[in-house]
């Protein structure tokens, strides 16, 4: 309730065992020193759209903008599949995070050298994977429990309105 101002629809699902869901803050916790939050929500918006999640695509939009990683206009233009709202370095992120998201097992090491390529080093490329795969686990988890899709205040209701359809 003190961050995100009420509580998340995923609560009751997560409190059934909330020693698993303190794991999975743990993860995060680990993850994101090595490459900051902007990073940490590239991957996370790009697995999120490639799972169609609306719970993590909405959440992670309006983490987005409160630590300035987006705009309401990038916010607004990745709904639409628009990734002009990050670095270079950073669509390569969402990239391989949609990689990871849809197909694993057609990955080779040429995903990875493109992460390479734009100056992640190898604890980086880790982490941008664990975050992507941290992704998938959640978003899949909601999914898969039904857990009810919340109207998370602050953001623009035609980007929430996006970010519901780019879930579709």
């Amino acid at each position: 309730v003190a961050d995100a101002g009420f509580v998340f629809a995923y609560t009751r699902a997560m409190a059934v065992n909330p020693e698993a869901h303190e794991a999975f803050m743990a993860l995060i916790r680990a993850i994101v020193p090595s490459i900051g939050v902007r990073v940490y929500e590239a991957a996370t918006l790009g697995a999120a759209r490639a799972i169609g999640s609306p719970h993590c695509l909405l959440a992670h939009g309006r983490k987005s903008l409160r630590a300035d990683v987006l705009s309401e206009d990038g916010l607004a233009a990745f709904a639409r599949g628009d990734d002009s709202g990050f670095t270079p370095a950073e669509q390569a992120v969402i990239r391989y995070a949609e990689a990871l998201s849809t197909d694993p097992r057609a990955m080779t090491d040429a995903d990875t050298q493109r992460l390479r390529d734009a100056g992640y080093d190898d604890r980086q490329i880790v982490d941008i994977t664990l975050a992507a795969a941290a992704r998938n686990y959640f978003s899949r988890s909601l999914l898969a429990l039904a857990v009810p899709t919340d109207d998370v205040p602050g953001l623009d209701p035609a980007t929430a309105a996006a970010l519901r359809a780019d879930a579709a």
